[in-house]
């Protein structure tokens, strides 16, 4: 995995894009680590940030891509939040 930008739900450091533009919208990315789509789950939806990662921790923090970008070898969940 190439290290990008943190997602701020859930500490995932793989994003290709800052979540939100400089003029505050989302960068419609998708988090593949939780889920989270800047500018939708949040604008759209009305999720927190807070609220989305606690949904997120309450699931089990599963990898939330499936098979269209498998989990990265040693991917750890707990250390990701450790680093928010």
């Amino acid at each position: 995995m190439t290290a990008g930008y943190k997602c701020p739900v859930c500490g995932y450091p793989g994003l290709t894009e800052l979540p939100r533009t400089n003029e505050g919208g989302g960068s419609y990315e998708i988090c593949w680590s939780c889920g989270f789509e800047f500018g939708v789950t949040d604008d759209d939806r009305g999720y927190t940030y807070d609220e989305w990662r606690a949904m997120w921790v309450e699931r089990g923090m599963p990898w939330d891509s499936g098979s269209l970008h498998p989990k990265p070898e040693g991917w750890d969940p707990q250390g990701q939040l450790a680093d928010l």
